[in-house]
This record gives structure tokens, sequence and C-alpha cells, in this order.
């Protein structure tokens, strides 16, 4: 890129390479821990957190009333994700840290430990490496707003934030058959979660402040404090009803935690319309254009410009349109190629129609780093087709464009002096249309492996057509985004 040059080009490599790799979330990512830790030596830090890749690790704060089964859902996830399971419990039946000597004062005195000193003591945990490569499950804090301050203070930013409930009546009836095992501290449940062994049912012991009484004073104090602590984390927070098996819980919780994020990526769309002649892409081009602000790309329209333009590659494609051949698909690549390299393309992101027609053309697009992220197949019949092109009329006088069915002219003068371009005559149309269906074949299946695509019903109103186009544009891509995105809609059965 030579930023001496005018019009400023950028090559499409750019920014795909940009989307592929992830760098403006990398480069979040490096500022968010400049910001929280502001370290002394900004260059080393941010070598060290590249260094430990970790960025796709789970960091997951598991909240719920008392006997939610926040203990059981944290253990299996912990088992299941490979990442330490950490509580207020595992932090202070430790003593690796250097804090737990203040810790010990004050639960000497019989005072609770300042929000603070929690804070500390599990920043300290954190830095630990199993937790530093494997991530963490922390489960029952913070309680209070306060202790989730704290928190955010201390640096300590999760990725999930899963709060589970239930009816209290549930929760009490739950947490009155509640049974550790002293040995390995693994919760059961009289009658939802009896072990069939023997011995390990003779050791079970009740759990410390399930009796009724004592469980009514911990809801009472959950509620008291619930939301404050939705306040500090908004946004992440994601309700899940622990009132059904245990099994379905975790499921609900995996498939919230394991789903791929959007991506706050700055996102230019890049969108391709693809369809038989009449099934409307310059419409819903001009549209999608006036709407979002985007660059309109009409490949036939840019290359009648190149040809009048008189360029070295508008001399070389002008033999072609003189003698109604189809350009060559290289002329037609560099061309893209120039304008879509642009400044305002690479910014403002385009819609491109006209281009490809068949499945060689898709791949030598592909291959030139011309790489839509939205591709939309309007779908038609030929009869359809055929009927809107040859009923289009032209006004000699003004240039407007008419249509015997769907836009007639509003005076009989005008409407005597429309006529056709031979282009729209029926049997040429016809032969556009056979055309199209012979080279289009298998240019679907090819898209759907790789990018998102989605097959949209066009035999109806315009603009229903331009609002199922515009439900897929308003959703945010995923960090990693599948083969296909989307499901058909809209299309005829």
């Amino acid at each position: 890129m030579d930023a001496t040059q005018r019009p400023l080009v950028v090559p499409p490599r750019i920014g795909l390479y940009a989307e592929e790799k992830g760098l403006f979330r990398l480069m979040q990512i490096m500022l968010e821990g400049l910001m929280i830790h502001r370290p002394d030596d900004p260059i080393g830090f941010l070598i060290e957190l590249l260094l430990l890749d970790n960025d796709d690790i789970p960091r997951i704060l598991l909240l719920g009333p008392p006997a939610s089964g926040k203990t059981t859902l944290a253990m299996w996830l912990s088992k299941h994700l490979s990442a330490p399971w950490l509580s207020q419990e595992t932090l202070l039946d430790s003593d690796w840290s250097t804090l737990m000597a203040s810790v010990r004062e004050f639960q000497a005195r019989k005072e609770e430990i300042p929000e603070d000193l929690w804070a500390d003591l599990l920043e300290e945990r954190l830095q630990l490496p199993d937790c530093l490569h494997n991530g963490w499950i922390l489960e029952g804090f913070p309680e209070t707003r306060e202790q989730a301050r704290s928190l955010q203070a201390a640096g300590i930013i999760p990725r999930h934030v899963v709060v589970l409930y239930a009816p209290d009546i549930v929760l009490l009836e739950r947490n009155l058959g509640k049974r550790v095992d002293p040995m390995t501290g693994e919760v059961y449940h009289t009658t939802f979660d009896w072990p069939p062994d023997k011995a390990l049912q003779a050791r079970l012991v009740p759990a410390e402040g399930s009796s009724e009484t004592a469980t009514a004073q911990r809801l009472l104090a959950y509620h008291r404090n619930y939301y404050g602590t939705l306040l500090s984390f908004g946004a992440k927070m994601k309700l899940i009803n622990a009132d059904q098996p245990c099994a379905d819980v975790l499921a609900q919780v995996l498939s919230h935690i394991e789903a791929p994020p959007a991506s706050p990526a700055a996102f230019s769309l890049r969108i391709l319309l693809c369809g038989p002649p009449g099934a409307g892409k310059s419409l819903q081009a001009a549209l999608l254009a006036q709407k979002y602000g985007i660059v309109n790309v009409c490949c036939g329209q840019l290359i009648k410009e190149e040809v009048a333009d008189g360029s070295k590659l508008g001399e070389l494609m002008k033999p072609y349109l003189e003698n109604g051949w189809p350009v060559a698909d290289n002329m037609v690549l560099k061309l893209l190629s120039q304008r879509l390299s642009q400044w305002e393309c690479h910014v403002r992101g385009w819609v491109l129609h006209g281009f490809p027609r068949d499945e060689d053309q898709a791949r030598a697009m592909l291959h030139a780093d011309i790489r839509p992220n939205r591709v939309f197949f309007l779908s038609i019949s030929a009869d359809t087709a055929v009927q809107r092109l040859s009923y289009r009329r032209v006004d000699p006088v003004t240039g407007e464009r008419f249509h015997l069915v769907l836009r007639p002219a509003s005076h009989k003068e005008v409407h005597e002096r429309l006529r056709q371009h031979p282009r729209d005559a029926e049997e040429a149309v016809q032969l556009d249309v056979d055309r199209h269906q012979r080279l289009s074949g298998g240019l679907e299946a090819f898209f759907q492996g790789s990018i998102p695509t989605a097959v949209l019903n066009a035999d109806q109103d315009p603009q229903t057509v331009f609002e199922y186009i515009e439900s897929y544009l308003v959703r945010p891509p995923p960090l990693n985004p599948p083969g296909t995105l989307f499901q058909s809609m809209g299309r005829e059965t």
C-alpha cells in the first residue's frame, strides 16, 4: 500500500488477514491488559501476555442462591473443561498464599474478611500455572456488589457469568436433603443424587448450614444482594433455571459458554448478490447502498464505465462489448480488484452483483482475494424472470424506465411513446435465463462450503426481500464462523 498515491489503494488481502487472524481482538486484549494492570514496563508486559497464549481459556463465575446446585455444577464443569474449581472454601483451605496470615487474623477475631483481601487472595491464586494455562471456574463468589467491584478493581474480569435461579420453596426442600462426603468434598442428595455405594452412604454427613432456618437466612441475604451483583456484570450474565435435572442445567451452561462469541471488530460488509436475470439484484444492491452507505458495484456498469474512460484496460475490453461477447475473466477480475481495493470500499464495504456467473469465476474471484462475507442467492422461476424483463419499457424522451405490469406509465402519451430495449425482447431474455441456469449450477454449493450463504425467494415484494437480507446483515459475525452461517429463508417450497 502506497500512502502517497491517490486514490488510496488497500489490497483486499490486508483486511482478510486481519479478520482471519483476529488482529482486532488481539489488540483489544492487549489494550485491556494495559489499562487494567498499568504495568511499569508495558512492552515487557505485552510480550509476556502474548507468550501466555491463553485468550480462549474458560473464565467463569457461577453464581446463584443456596441449594441451586452451584457446587455440583462447578465440579462437573471443572472435570469437563479441565479447569480449576475455586470457591471461598478452597481458597481458605490451602496454605499456598502469603496472605493467609492476614486471613487467619480475621478468622481468629471472628470478623468478616474484607472484600479487598478476598480480591487479593483470589488474584494471587489466579496467577498460579494451572489457572493461567487452563482457566478457572469460580463458584459462589462474589456475593455482594462490593465484592464484585473489588474483583473488577483487581483486574479479575470473567468471560461468562452464569446465574442459577429457582423458587425459594424448591431451594429449601433441596437443602434439607443435601449430604457431603467428608473425604472428597463431593455433594450428594437424598432424593436426587443418592450414591449406590453403601460404604459411601455410611460416611455422608449433612451439609453445614443445611437446616431450614439457616437456609432461609441465607436466601434472604442472597435476595438482598442479588440486584447489586446484577448491576456489576450486566449483559455478561446468563440466567439459567436450576429447577430441572442437573444434566439439563449442565447442557445449557455448556451450550452458553462454548458458543462462539460475536466479534467486536470493526466490520465492513462485503456482500455478493447472485441470481438469474430479473431476480432484482440491482434493486436490492441500490437499497443496501442507500441504507448502509456501502459501495454499489455493478460489474456490467463498471465495465461500461472503464470502456468509456478510454483506459488501457478499457481499450482491451472494447472489442468484447462491440461484438456482444462476454469479457474475459482475467480482465474482469483485474477491474474488480482495482475497484474493490479503493479506500472507500475498504472502509465502507461493498455490494457486488453481476459477477461471478459460474463456479470457475467464483474460484478465480476468491483466488484474487475478493472474498465476500455475505452471499445471497435470489431465486425466481424462469417464467417469472421472463415476465419481469420482457415487460420493461423505456421512455426515449426522458430516459425513465417503466414496467407494463408493475410500474405502468401514468399518462397515455407517455405510454404510447415507450420503447422496448432489444435485450429485453422475450427471446433474448429467455436465452439469458437459460444461460444462467446452465452455468450457475454449482455456484451455490461452492460458496456454502466456505462463506455464510443464504437462499431467498425473490418472487415477492422487493421490500420483503430486502427485509430478509437485512435480518441476516444485522447479526454480528462470530469469531470463528462456520461454513454456512445462515439457513435458507423465504425459499419456495
